[in-house]
């Protein structure tokens, strides 16, 4: 095999040096249904570069602390409001996400996640804000469930972290795929 990838079934579609099999795929269990398919065509897309999903989350984690700062009571509602919304706004992109070009994804459809997608995806995040609001065992939980989110991120091939895998979404270098805003 190419690159050192090992043939794990009947199906091997090799995108930027990331190897999958049918198993991994999950979309076509025959696997003679996917031969002479693009992996496009399969829903596997590779993954947006992880700085740029670092920058935009950081753009967003901004976004919700200001808000938590300008107006304290309902700032805290507003902010945790906008975390878990923020993906179903114009063609899966967050502030975040729209400035630094990428875009959240329904591989399965091909559509641009929905304010659905985007408050199941980002649930965990929405949790670790509403832990930081506990003073000291909130920060580390807070701490916690984010590094768990960048490490999955990381370390996941198509680069999806908790949420995505929950909402079966991805998030995409814009223009990667095409969807309607």
């Amino acid at each position: 095999m190419e690159r050192g990838c090992e043939k794990i079934a009947t199906l091997f579609v090799q995108v930027r040096e990331i190897c999958y099999s049918d198993d991994e795929l999950g979309r076509f269990p025959v696997a003679e249904e996917a031969i002479g398919h693009s992996p496009v065509e399969l829903g596997v897309y590779p993954k947006a570069q992880v700085l740029n999903r670092f920058i935009a989350k950081t753009i967003d984690l901004l976004i919700v602390a200001a808000a938590g700062k300008l107006v304290p009571p309902i700032g805290v509602l507003a902010g945790l409001a906008y975390i878990l919304l923020a993906d179903g706004f114009g063609g899966g992109r967050s502030v975040g996400k729209r400035l630094i070009g990428l875009q959240t994804i329904v591989p399965r459809t091909r559509d641009p996640a929905g304010f659905r997608e985007s408050i199941i995806r980002n649930l965990p995040c929405g949790l670790a804000q509403l832990a930081f609001e506990i003073p000291y065992v909130g920060w580390i939980g807070w701490g916690a469930l984010l590094s768990l989110e960048g490490l999955l991120v990381i370390g996941n091939e198509q680069g999806r972290r908790l949420g995505d895998d929950i909402a079966k979404t991805q998030v995409l270098e814009t223009g990667q795929l095409e969807v309607s805003d």
